[in-house]
C-alpha cells in the first residue's frame, strides 16, 4: 500500500513540475472545467448507486485487497458492500489535480467505524460526462 502511495505521490509531483503552465498543467482550462464535486458527493455518502452514474462501462477497482477490471453493474455492487460494512462518518479531501493527458484524479480520505480508508479516483472526460474509469479504497497506515 506504501508502495501506491509513494507512487501516487511521485505522479502528482513530477505531474505539477513539467506541467506548470499550459495543457494539462495549473492553466489548463480542462482542469478549471471538471468538476469533480458530485464524484467526491457520492464517496462521501457512502452513496453507491450515485457514484455508479458516473461509471465508465469498465472500472479499474481495488477495493482492499480486492482489484480487477469490472463491469459498471458489478463495481457498483462491490463499492456497495463496502459501504454497507464501512458506512462513512467523515470525509476529507486530500488532493486533486489533472495529468499530462487531461485525466483528472482527486486523492480523499474517509473515517468509518471500522478505520480510516484513502480513496484515490481517476476521471476521465468522454463525449458528454467525465466518468469514473479507476477507483481504490485502501485501509490508511
Amino acid at each position: 500500500m506504501k508502495l501506491n502511495f509513494i507512487f501516487i505521490s511521485l505522479f502528482v509531483i513530477l505531474s505539477n513540475y513539467f506541467l506548470p503552465f499550459g495543457e494539462g498543467g495549473w492553466g489548463c482550462s480542462y482542469a478549471q472545467t471538471v468538476n469533480s464535486s458530485a464524484h467526491e458527493s457520492a464517496l462521501k455518502s457512502g452513496n453507491s448507486r450515485e457514484l455508479s452514474k458516473y461509471f465508465n462501462t469498465t472500472v479499474n477497482l481495488k477495493i482492499l485487497n480486492q482489484e480487477s477490471i469490472y463491469s459498471k453493474a458489478d463495481a457498483e455492487k462491490i463499492v456497495k458492500d463496502f459501504f454497507t460494512k464501512n458506512p462513512p462518518k467523515s470525509y476529507l479531501a486530500k488532493h486533486n489535480g489533472t495529468s499530462k493527458n487531461g485525466a483528472h484524479y482527486f486523492i480523499s480520505q474517509i473515517t468509518t467505524a471500522n478505520g480510516v480508508f484513502r480513496t484515490y479516483c481517476l476521471l476521465k472526460k468522454s463525449e458528454n460526462a467525465v466518468l469514473i474509469h479507476e477507483l481504490k479504497i485502501e485501509l490508511e497506515e
